[in-house]
């Protein structure tokens, strides 16, 4: 089963957000529908970034890493 790692932007916060889900569109929707707690506050959210990763435990692996680099940071290492 495929997993998606993905970073959200909140112009209203100017902060980021980093998740993994099986499902992309239907977890933006709930961002940005003020259904998730910790994200409510912030929207519209946008997508900036998703990557791919075949498994949970690698999706998993991948926010550990994002978010303890920084979502700011992570982003300028792609550039």
């Amino acid at each position: 089963m495929e997993f998606t790692v993905y970073i959200l932007f909140s112009d209203k916060l100017g902060k980021y957000y980093v998740g993994q889900t099986k499902d992309l569109k239907s977890r933006l929707s709930r961002h940005n529908q003020g259904r998730e707690r910790f994200t409510r506050t912030g929207c519209p959210w946008k997508l900036i970034h998703s990557i791919y990763c075949s498994s949970r435990s690698e999706a998993m692996i991948l926010e550990k890493k994002i978010k303890n680099l920084g979502a700011k940071r992570y982003l300028a290492s792609l550039e």
